[in-house]
């Protein structure tokens, strides 16, 4: 069992008294973030927040019990993403991701890993599904790109390859993409890739390069909110969130548009 979150942060008392109290509620909960990072792959980083992970129909339930405790909450984006705030500290209460792709399910506490996060013994995230979540973010400022490096060299030769790959489904592309970059930043820890994931995700590269393409559509706001907006907004392109491609309705990406826009332009 791992146990992260040391050396002492002033935070971590919250953290601490978070977990407990999350742990007596009787809610299955998974810690990932920066705890989880640092229990597969031993990179230590100062975390502002706590990242926690339930199920969709537990977040009501979750909400609750964090009120009784004392927390300010916040249902931020209701298709993904709540705050829980007490005495200058927060978490995120996560459900699913903001492209509506990696929802939390059964799957996800199946194969959790046991840790002990600031001294109190809990579930993380299983590294395939850190890894499928982490894989879509890819904004102009920020980009996880190198937290899926860190857990490839570390966990390529036990991860669930099958898995990993039924996740990201027909994404496989992403996975692709940070596979060919680990290959780049890790060359003496590339062959730790099974050599079947690398030949199957080129068959599918190569039947692809031969099949006919959706003209319409862009997949790029499933990896940034912002960046591909002006396509989409023009109506060159379909939003590859939305339904029947994704599972976001025009109401549930224009709301977080709105208030991202509105975060960025108050942070710059």
């Amino acid at each position: 069992m791992e146990s992260v979150g040391m050396p002492y942060d002033p935070a971590h008392e919250f953290y601490r008294e978070t977990l407990n109290a999350l742990n007596g509620c009787g809610v299955p909960f998974l810690v990932g973030g920066a705890f989880a990072l640092e229990a597969y792959a031993g990179v230590v980083r100062r975390t502002k927040d706590l990242d926690v992970f339930v199920r969709p129909g537990h977040i009501d339930r979750l909400m609750h019990v964090l009120e009784e405790h004392g927390y300010q909450i916040e249902l931020r984006f209701p298709h993904w993403l709540a705050k829980a705030f007490k005495d200058g500290h927060f978490i995120d209460i996560i459900f699913s991701s903001g492209n509506g792709i990696c929802t939390v399910d059964d799957g996800w506490f199946q194969h959790a890993a046991d840790a002990v996060v600031v001294g109190v013994p809990v579930k993380i995230l299983p590294p395939e599904e850190m890894i499928w979540s982490k894989a879509f973010i890819m904004e102009r400022e920020r980009y996880d790109g190198a937290d899926i490096a860190h857990l490839l060299r570390a966990r390529a030769k036990t991860l669930d390859w099958s898995r990993l790959l039924y996740r990201f489904n027909s994404h496989w592309r992403v996975l692709f993409s940070h596979v060919i970059l680990f290959g780049f930043i890790y060359p003496a820890h590339r062959l730790q890739v099974p050599m079947w994931i690398m030949e199957e995700l080129m068959r599918r590269l190569r039947h692809e390069m031969t099949s006919p393409s959706d003209s319409r559509l862009c997949q790029g706001t499933l990896l940034s909110w912002s960046q591909y907006l002006m396509h989409i907004q023009g109506g060159e392109y379909e939003d590859a969130r939305h339904r029947p491609r994704g599972t976001l309705t025009l109401m549930e990406t224009r709301q977080m548009t709105e208030t991202l826009s509105r975060d960025e332009k108050r942070a710059g």
